[in-house]
């Protein structure tokens, strides 16, 4: 079988590294990909080249591959290009958008979203969305100490004592818990904001304060994913978050609910009755946005308040995430590929939730 990698067109990513290549050898699986697909990452053609790698057009390894990866999704026209029966694994997000899966059973492809990989601990190798969510939490934090006009810690010097930096986190899952490890570690004075009670010990373990809003709906069986909860809770939360945020120097938003608009939490009087210079990174503008102002991939300023909106902050860390992005991947295939031949077993629960379309 044939396994190919496709160059990405709008992220800077590459579906999987060269070090893949001996585990791609040990599942029988011959590996061509797209001229230049890892260039972004650091990955040159000649390091492909160097671990077994074919390097092809893109339409040849459309055309001759049983196996496609990319991380975004291709045109129908490239969809119609592919081997029938192949094997397509990329990030369709049908939880956003549940038309996808009705258009994908139009072409005659086995279709793999690795966002659909549930959240379980033996799954865990292969979750692309937590894996891209740690990074996206560090680089918020970064991001937010590159355009604050202050510094972290608290230093004290000849010329006066600097205080610290309060940094106040809107969601503690992958990415929140990850961007509160980050800042706490650059010396700021952390707070920490969850719907679920599961969240408190792991925000208290890592040095920050977890604030609580009485009267969240019961999350146990959400798989890990925050919950819709009731408007007067949300009412709560978004009077507390004000409460803190005026104090607040930086605001990481990470707070999404699966299939739905991101809650609004940092409304417009929140964010005009802010510290100017004060930063907001909004990690949930895709989904609407935690924040009243935030446009998506883009940076506005509003009452001296920057707010950074962008929902994909793994893509500036592209070499790290390419090769996390990569083992994800190899991982879910060794469940799939046994001695050069595919199986989609619909009785392992991993299969079964990912594959969104299939050969009738």
């Amino acid at each position: 079988m044939v396994i190919g990698i496709l160059k990405e067109q709008n992220f800077n990513r590459v579906s999987l590294a060269p070090s893949a290549s001996k585990k791609l050898a040990g599942m029988g699986l011959e590996a061509v990909i797209e001229s230049g697909a890892g260039e972004k990452s650091g990955f040159g053609d000649h390091l492909y080249t160097d671990n077994s790698f074919t390097i092809l057009t893109r339409i040849e390894v459309l055309s001759k591959s049983d196996i496609v990866l990319s991380i975004a999704p291709i045109s129908d026209d490239e969809l119609s290009k592919m081997k029938n029966g192949a094997i397509y694994i990329s990030m369709f997000a049908p939880y956003q958008n549940a038309e996808i899966i009705s258009h994908l059973s139009k072409f005659p492809l086995n279709v793999i979203s690795m966002d659909m990989i549930p959240r379980t601990t033996l799954a865990q190798s292969m979750d692309i969305l937590s894996s891209m969510a740690s990074l996206s939490g560090y680089k918020a934090v970064l991001k937010a100490a590159d355009h604050y006009n202050n510094m972290f810690p608290m230093m004290m010097t000849a010329a006066g004592t600097i205080p610290p930096t309060k940094v106040m986190i809107l969601g503690a899952g992958v990415a929140g818990l990850q961007a509160i490890a980050t800042a706490k570690r650059l010396g700021a004075v952390v707070e920490a904001f969850d719907t679920r009670a599961a969240a408190k010990e792991e925000v208290m373990s890592l040095g920050a304060n977890f604030v609580e809003v009485d009267g969240a709906a019961d999350d146990k069986g959400a798989g890990g994913y925050a919950i819709q909860q009731s408007d007067e809770y949300l009412a709560k939360q978004r009077a507390l978050v004000q409460e803190r945020a005026l104090k607040s120097n930086i605001i990481i938003a990470t707070a999404q609910v699966r299939g739905r608009k991101a809650p609004l939490l940092v409304t417009e009087d929140t964010i005009d009755n802010m510290k100017p210079g004060s930063v907001i990174v909004d990690l949930a503008a895709s989904t609407g946005g935690n924040c009243a102002y935030t446009e998506n991939n883009r940076t506005v300023i509003k009452n001296g308040v920057i707010i950074i909106g962008n929902s994909d902050l793994s893509d500036e860390l592209n070499g790290v995430a390419s090769t996390l992005y990569s083992n994800n991947v190899i991982n879910f295939l060794q469940i799939v590929v046994k001695d050069g031949k595919a199986s989609l077993n619909e009785e392992n629960e991993i299969i079964k939730s990912a594959l969104i379309s299939k050969v009738n």
